[in-house]
């Protein structure tokens, strides 16, 4: 494999994962952008809590503008909450909720077996459940924090 394949090979993932996740309940739309880069934004919330949007903007290469939307829909789902800036009462940081949302619950219990069977082009569920073992090995490998699965 070079580098070139493993770049597709992570964008075919990506794609499988934004498949895999379920969808929003009805009327939580009402903001504009990709769950990528909504999963973007709450990973880098996650890493550095009480951030403000233009350090989140500066961190993922994402424009303000995003990060601002993205941020008002984990907001919305009850996964972050913002403070006020001691220091600057103008900007608000933004940290993930205490409490897991509902949102954030069902995301979490969804599967990404159907959408890597038609990833796949099979109903078969041994080729499925072989190769969801080799993404679950790789993620204990290469995704930090998680260890053991």
């Amino acid at each position: 494999m070079n580098g070139v394949e493993l770049f597709l090979l992570g964008r075919a993932l990506m794609k499988i994962g934004e498949d895999a996740l379920p969808e929003p309940p009805d009327g939580a739309g009402k903001y504009a952008g990709s769950a990528r880069m909504v999963l973007i934004v709450a990973s880098d919330i996650a890493g550095h809590p009480e951030s403000a949007v233009g350090e989140i903007a500066a961190r993922t290469g994402l424009p303000q503008s995003q990060v601002s939307t993205a941020i008002a829909r984990l907001k919305e789902a009850g996964s972050v909450i913002t403070t006020i800036d001691p220091a600057d009462r103008r900007r608000a940081l933004v940290s993930q909720s205490p409490d897991a949302s509902d949102r954030l619950a069902q995301v979490r219990a969804t599967t990404i077996e159907p959408a890597l069977a038609k990833a796949l082009g099979t109903d078969d569920p041994a080729r499925v459940a072989k190769v969801s073992h080799v993404l679950e090995q790789l993620a204990r490998d290469l995704l930090p924090n998680r260890s053991g699965g």
